[in-house]
């Protein structure tokens, strides 16, 4: 009896034994499993997928578009949404080979000055309507980099640089002046787009011949007439560089003022009108008598 008894109780405790591995197995089982699919959530809310080069810098040029038609409408909400999106595409892209070190730099700063204007509390138009001008451009230039429409504002330069060139010859200071802001204010608008689709050299020369241009106008003996336009004409080939254009282009000249000939030339002009007048009389007078019947 005592045997049978030692028999059973070795039993149960195996029993039980058994019992309590297989409910280890399973809750490890099911811990593991847990959280292996929390650790992959995880992942996946944390890590995006990174867009190509030529894929993010579409999305990005789309996202430009839609950003500033939104600011020309006056669309507060869906401007800012549309913020965010831009800084999202730029975060989760890589744009190597699409542009250089420089241009992702400019790129970014773009960004920020976007972000900076539409978190304004009191809303300014005309700097939401320039952060998203700058963005679209920027944008543009780095998905088309061969056409890009900053270039359209060649035409609007050569125009600043013909009035520089004109209060120049005028001697007015203030004219002067008034075209080197002008084109300051044109070129801050393409300049980060410009850097983005532009060698580094070629945009560096014409920032310090902007530069030195617009310091005139403050200098305490400002240059006189020709060299003011000898500083025209290194800013016309600048221009030309930056812009890809030819040499022998049509380049902004003024027109040659008319020359003073005084009496004597005046005299000498008057002679020769009348010695072709008479010898076109003596060949007509010469003509009708060779027709005359004999």
């Amino acid at each position: 009896m005592p045997r049978r008894r030692y028999i059973v109780l070795t039993g149960l405790i195996v029993c039980w034994l058994l019992a309590g591995m297989n409910s280890g197995v399973a809750n490890g089982y099911d811990a593991d499993t847990t959280g292996g699919a929390a650790n992959s959530g995880s992942g996946q809310a944390v890590e995006a997928p990174v867009l190509t080069g030529r894929t993010g810098a579409e999305r990005l040029e789309k996202a430009a578009e839609a950003l500033y038609s939104h600011v020309l409408e006056g669309d507060v909400v869906k401007a800012r949404q549309e913020s965010g999106e831009i800084e999202r595409i730029f975060e989760s892209s890589s744009f190597e080979g699409l542009t250089s070190v420089e241009g992702i730099n400019a790129l970014s700063g773009v960004i920020v000055d976007l972000k900076a204007a539409l978190a304004a509390a009191q809303i300014d138009p005309e700097k939401w309507e320039a952060a998203a001008a700058k963005m679209r451009l920027a944008a543009n230039s780095l998905n088309h980099p061969r056409q890009p429409m900053w270039q359209q504002y060649y035409k609007l330069i050569r125009e600043d640089l013909n009035d520089m060139e004109q209060s120049a010859a005028a001697g007015k200071p203030e004219g002067w002046k008034t075209a080197v802001s002008r084109l300051q204010s044109r070129y801050d608008t393409i300049r980060p787009a410009v850097v983005i689709s532009s060698r580094p050299e070629t945009v560096n020369a014409f920032d310090s011949w902007l530069s030195y241009a617009a310091g005139i106008s403050s200098s305490a003996q400002p240059p006189g007439r020709s060299r003011l336009l000898e500083i025209v004409s290194y800013g016309q080939d600048a221009v030309r560089v930056l812009f890809g254009k030819e040499r022998d282009e049509p380049a902004l000249s003024l027109p040659l003022a008319p020359r003073e000939y005084g009496a004597w030339g005046l005299l000498g002009g008057a002679f020769i009108i009348t010695a072709l007048a008479y010898a076109a009389y003596r060949k007509y007078r010469g003509e009708q008598e060779d027709l005359k019947p004999v």
